[in-house]
């Protein structure tokens, strides 16, 4: 198993796939990262603690709202999340 930083994983996962995949792909990665990051500041400031089904849910719930929106490249996702 290789030793990659965050960026360097996105940079390779990203590289593997083209177009409309590439575009969703890098949605998702953003929209899960700074789903986590608001999560940990949740968790910081208001003192809960780090609930995995709780981050998720919301992941799902940001990911039906962009895709509402037009966001393209990816669907909604079923419940392998």
């Amino acid at each position: 198993m290789e030793d990659l930083s965050f960026d360097e994983w996105w940079a390779k996962a990203s590289g593997r796939v083209d177009g409309q995949i590439r575009k969703g792909l890098n949605s998702i990665i953003i929209l899960g990262t700074w789903s986590i990051w608001k999560h940990r500041n949740h968790c910081v400031s208001d003192g809960i603690l780090p609930n995995l089904p709780s981050a998720i849910a919301a992941i799902k719930k940001d990911l039906q709202q962009w895709s509402f929106a037009g966001a393209l490249g990816f669907s909604t996702p079923t419940s392998s999340l």
